[in-house]
Formats: structure tokens, C-alpha cells, sequence
């Protein structure tokens, strides 16, 4: 075996992300569903674990659960005890999500709700304050959604928003697209809030070339 063949046998995904069947089989019903393939990739999905476990999450909430791929990525960073909402406004999508959950063992720990976020989310002030919020729905309402993170949150929780780079357009002040402009307005109100301190991961990979803001609520 030459030097190319071993490095092209050699990968992150492969060496530091624990991809069980469980995962595996999520992608497999969501692709066999025909939902759109807009979920997390493995390595991202894997940092959303660490994120949450860095953190000693304990009440999780997810906005946006597709077939529930980061949906499980999350709840498995939960303690005994600890319990992820997901909001999910498309029927399809929440039935596969609701399988792929139960499949890994998680259909205690997670809360599948159905309806548009906007709708559910002045349903939640009961079981907050949330110590993780993951932002992955529609981008043109993250302004929305970023308020309604910030009034479900506490000191020390985080917020984490997906897909903000976009191939690069999000730096086009000049974009039409809803969801390049809904992206940057986010990044705005994240910058401009006293209350929080934040910065941007860019990826490239399976996934393309996008990445995602982080941000610590600090008052």
C-alpha cells in the first residue's frame, strides 16, 4: 500500500465519530421518506453531542427535527433524568423522527412536538429555562426564533444556530434570498445583544461548505 492509499483510507469521520446502526438507519428512513437531506452531518452531530455534554446539559430544546438524526445526537448527551423537546412542523418528518427516536432507545427522553415553532414555543415557559437550545428550521424566522431562545434560556445556557454560512453567500449584503437574509439578521441581533457572547464555525465537508454560531447566554 502506497503513501496515497493510506491516506486516502485515513478520515475524521471515521476515526472520531461513533456512528451506531441507530444513526445509520435515521439517514438510511429519512432518505427511504424522501425528506430533504438537510439534516447534520456525522462530525456535526457528534460536536452537538459534546457541545451539549461540555455544557452538563440537562433540558435541551431543538428547534427544526427533520427524521431526528440530531435529535439523537443530542438526547445521548443527556444525564438520567434529562429531557430534549423538538419541534417539528412538517407530519412526515415527525413521524419518521418519532421511529428513528424510538429505535435508539430515546422515546422517554424525547418530547416530539407538532406545529409550526412560532405556535409552540410560547408553550414551553413551563419547562424552561433550557441549558441548549439548537436553532434548525426554517432560516428566514431565526430572528423569531433567536427571541424565543433568549426568553427560554438562562445565564450560562447556549444557542446554537445551523447552517449560517451558506456557501459563502451570507457576506452578500446584496442576496435576496429569505434565508441568506434571515441567517444574516440572526448574526445581527446575536452581535448586537448585550447579553450575549458568541462566534462562528465554518465547516467544509460532507455537507459542503457552511457552518454554525454558538452563543453563550451571559446575563
Amino acid at each position: 500500500m502506497g503513501q496515497g492509499d493510506r491516506e486516502s483510507s485515513w478520515g475524521f469521520d471515521g476515526l472520531l465519530v461513533e456512528e451506531d446502526e441507530a444513526l445509520a438507519a435515521a439517514t438510511r428512513d429519512a432518505e427511504a421518506a424522501g425528506l430533504p437531506a438537510h439534516q447534520v452531518a456525522p462530525n456535526q452531530g457528534k460536536l452537538l453531542h459534546l457541545l451539549a455534554r461540555i455544557r452538563g446539559a440537562r433540558t435541551i430544546l431543538e428547534i427544526g427535527t427533520l427524521g431526528g438524526y440530531s435529535t439523537i445526537w443530542l438526547a445521548r448527551a443527556l444525564p438520567a433524568g434529562g429531557r430534549l423537546v423538538t419541534l417539528e412542523v412538517d407530519p412526515a418528518c415527525a413521524d419518521v423522527a418519532a421511529a428513528n427516536v424510538a429505535r435508539a432507545g430515546l422515546a422517554d427522553v424525547v418530547d416530539i412536538r407538532r406545529g409550526p415553532a412560532l405556535d409552540l414555543l410560547p408553550q414551553l415557559t413551563d419547562l424552561a429555562p433550557f441549558d441548549l437550545v439548537f436553532i434548525d428550521a426554517d432560516k428566514p424566522s431565526n430572528p423569531h426564533y433567536l427571541r424565543w431562545a433568549l426568553e427560554l434560556t438562562r445565564p450560562g445556557s447556549v444557542i446554537i444556530g445551523d447552517n449560517v454560512v451558506r456557501d459563502g453567500a451570507v457576506v452578500d449584503p446584496d442576496s435576496t434570498d429569505p434565508r441568506v437574509q434571515g441567517v444574516r439578521r440572526f448574526t445581527e441581533l446575536i452581535a448586537e445583544n448585550p447579553k450575549l457572547t458568541a462566534t462562528a464555525l465554518q465547516t467544509v465537508g460532507s455537507k459542503g461548505y457552511d457552518g454554525l454560531v454558538m452563543a453563550l447566554v451571559t446575563d
